[in-house]
This record gives C-alpha cells, sequence and structure tokens, in this order.
C-alpha cells in the first residue's frame, strides 16, 4: 500500500503531539506519511492547498476558524477532487452533525485511542489510494511532476527532478541523490520507473540514473573476501555518473539497454 499522506490541524501543541504518537503506534498496519502540522487555521489552509494531502486530522475549538469553517472555507478554495478526507478530533461531540454537513470522513473523541484512529484512517485509506493512482496517471510519463515532495525535519522540501542523479531502493524507502544533497522519500521504485521512464532509466534492480547524467562505463573486477585471501570472481560493467563520485553496478539484463545509449 501507498502511505496515505496526513496533516494535523489543531491549535494545541500536546495534542498535535499526541496525534502523532498514535500515528506512530499504528504505522505498522498502516502506513502512512505526515506531511504537516499547523496550529493555525489560515496558515493549515495555505499548506494544504500547496501539499495536497490524501486526510486532515482537525480539531474543531480554533481561534481564527473553527473546525467547521475551516471545512467550508477549503471547499470553497479547492477544486472538489483535491479536498481531502476530513477527520474531526474533538473533545466537542454537539458538533458532529455539522461536522457531516461539510461532508468529514469521521468524527473521533478526545482522547482517541489508537485502535479508533486506526479504524477512521482505514477507512479513507482506499480512497486516498484511488485519489494517488488517478494523479499518478494525470502526471505520468507524458506530464510528469516537476518535484520530488521530501519531508524532513517536520517540513516539506521540494527537490527538482532534473536535479536529481539518481535514485537508490534502501530497504522501505528510496534515495535521492543529487550533486548537492541526498533525501529519502516513501515511493516506490517501480512506480517512479514506470512515471519516469523518459528521464530515468534503470542500471540494475535496486537503481535508477538520469539518462542525461550518464557519464560513461567502466569494467572492474568484484572481489569478495575468502578467509584471508581475496579470491576474484567475475568482471562487472560500472555506470559512471557525471557530477558524482558514486558508480553504479550495471545489472547483466540492463547492460544491452546502457550499450544502446551509449551509442
Amino acid at each position: 500500500m501507498t502511505p496515505i499522506r496526513l496533516y494535523i490541524v489543531d491549535d494545541e501543541l500536546p495534542a498535535r503531539q499526541r496525534l502523532q504518537t498514535l500515528l506512530g503506534d499504528i504505522a505498522p498496519e498502516l502506513p502512512h506519511q505526515l506531511i504537516g502540522d499547523s496550529g493555525q487555521a489560515m496558515e493549515a489552509l495555505v499548506q494544504i492547498q500547496a501539499l495536497k494531502p490524501d486526510v486532515i486530522l482537525l480539531d474543531v475549538q480554533m481561534p481564527e476558524l473553527n473546525g467547521i469553517e475551516f471545512a467550508e472555507k477549503l471547499h470553497t478554495l479547492m477544486p472538489i477532487e483535491d479536498v481531502p478526507d476530513i477527520i474531526f478530533v474533538t473533545a466537542y461531540e454537539e458538533y458532529a452533525l455539522r461536522a457531516f454537513d461539510v461532508h468529514a470522513s469521521d468524527y473521533l473523541l478526545k482522547p482517541v485511542r489508537a485502535a479508533r484512529l486506526a479504524d477512521a484512517l482505514k477507512r479513507v485509506a482506499s480512497r486516498a489510494q484511488t485519489r494517488q493512482r488517478s494523479l499518478s496517471q494525470q502526471t505520468g510519463a507524458s506530464n510528469p511532476r516537476q518535484h520530488f515532495s521530501v519531508a524532513e525535519r517536520g517540513r516539506i522540501t521540494l527537490v527538482p527532478v532534473t536535479e536529481v542523479l539518481y535514485l537508490k531502493a534502501e530497504q522501505k524507502y528510496v534515495s535521492l541523490h543529487t550533486a548537492q544533497k541526498d533525501y529519502l522519500i516513501e515511493e516506490s521504485l517501480t512506480a517512479l520507473e514506470e512515471e519516469f521512464c523518459g528521464l530515468f532509466v534503470r542500471v540494475h534492480r535496486n537503481a535508477l540514473v538520469a539518462r542525461a547524467a550518464i557519464a560513461g562505463v567502466e569494467k572492474t573486477l568484484l572481489i569478495a573476501e575468502s578467509g584471508s585471501e581475496q579470491e576474484k570472481v567475475s568482471e562487472v560493467w560500472q555506470l559512471r555518473i557525471a557530477g558524482s563520485e558514486e558508480k553504479l553496478l550495471i545489472s547483466r539484463r540492463q547492460w544491452a539497454v546502457i550499450k544502446t545509449l551509449l551509442k
């Protein structure tokens, strides 16, 4: 399952921290990415329009705008297909009917239990996955996105696709490597290959390289240690990358593709 992307809106910091803890508890059964949070309604409106989360965890009693007004405002600011699922998380049960009038997906009463939060998120996850697939089709090879969204230290960094030299699968993450810095994202290397097939090419089962960054190849010896001695295993080809000292192993399956590109 592609992680659902969440945003928390609550004017009380302890409440936001509590939700983050609960999300950490349910992460093994519900993959997710917390892409932002805010204690200020107007700030949250701006960020949500830019980040387009799948789900908002929203408080009711807040300064500036209460949660009901916030949801109404969001529906006026965003196209209906971009409006995230809204799950209210509040200590006030009397707003429940009004919450569903603004198309809330669920209404949770504080203190929220991890199991209850997981159930609510699972119910909206399928709709979030459908939305992500739709967006992926709309921004596929014919019109790929221009930036990768990287979550780091509680904020989102936009990394231009054209600056990425290569991508490597690292357990459940994919690492993005630029000439200046490396980043981690929670995306599938296979999905990225399909989306950016015109910009990146696979060189190994765990690596894609930007076609524009291919600087050449070189043959090297693959050596394995055997006790106190070293034993030659085989000769392999490695890809040299412009702007990086890293060299990527080329698999036998992909060698023909790389040779064609070099010609």
